[in-house]
């Protein structure tokens, strides 16, 4: 899993039939602190997640495990959006 944060929508008129009716997020991964991370995935939406949240990002054999992408050819899923993180304050500097 890993933490990101919407930063854009991906708009696909010609795709796979399995994949219609789905919403493509942009999400760049972020550090513990909020901070922007190199890179960038597009994800398929299964919570509803909007722009500029904090979200939860599976990858893999968990990603078409995730509500609705059952037999989809998905390699990534938002599966959370983020309330709050909490950690002790020394763990993000090690």
């Amino acid at each position: 899993m890993i933490i990101g944060r919407i930063i854009g929508t991906v708009v696909s008129s010609q795709k796979d039939e399995r994949l219609l009716g789905k919403k493509l997020l942009i999400v760049r991964p972020i550090d513990l602190d909020g901070k922007d991370q190199s890179g960038y995935v597009v994800a398929v939406d299964t919570v509803g997640a909007g722009f500029h949240e904090r979200v939860i990002v599976v990858g893999g054999s968990s990603a078409r495990m995730a509500e609705g992408n059952k037999d989809c050819p998905v390699d990534s899923a938002i599966i959370g959006v983020i309330d709050t993180i909490d950690i002790e304050p020394d763990e993000t500097s090690r």
